[in-house]
């Protein structure tokens, strides 16, 4: 793990909420001047630690009512089934995240749809029909209370 100094550590945080923060702005809140700020800006983008800047949208705001994370357990392991399986989640646009697991199921998806027959739809005609699919077990979000998430920085002052 690379070592982060204090201001390091401080730019990330902030670049986290808010990555549209000008670098003269950035500088002055970490207590740098302008140039060596933006000198650990682009190391940091270089390393691949600042991965980019996307806007945060609201799903509802967009149509889409329904966010559900669904559990995915294959049929076998050892007959191209994960493969198939992470090609055909990373086209489907409604997944926006999907993660492999450990224990009672395979994979871990995040999927957003506007509303609950589309929902159907998704996992029956299109989840379900997925060669080496076992089964799926899905869980309807009721409320979101905190994300999506940031990366904890706790950890790097120690």
């Amino acid at each position: 793990m690379p070592h982060f100094d204090d201001f390091e550590i401080k730019m990330l945080d902030i670049l986290q909420h808010d990555g549209r923060k000008p670098v003269s702005e950035l500088a002055q809140e970490i207590g740098l001047s302008t140039t060596p700020c933006a000198r650990r800006f682009e190391a940091l983008q270089a390393a691949g630690i600042v991965k980019g800047f996307t806007a945060v949208l609201s799903r509802r705001a967009v149509g889409l009512m329904v966010e559900v994370f669904i559990q995915v357990r294959l049929v076998s392991h050892s007959d191209g089934s994960p493969e198939t399986f992470i090609d055909a989640v990373r086209r489907m646009d409604e997944v926006s995240s999907c993660w492999t697991m450990t224990g009672d199921h395979d994979f871990l998806m995040h999927v957003m749809v506007p509303s609950v027959d589309d929902l159907n739809d998704f996992v029956m005609h299109r989840l379900m029909r997925l060669p080496g699919v076992r089964d799926v077990h899905t869980q309807l979000v009721l409320q979101n209370i905190k994300g999506p998430g940031h990366v904890p920085l706790a950890h790097l002052k120690r």
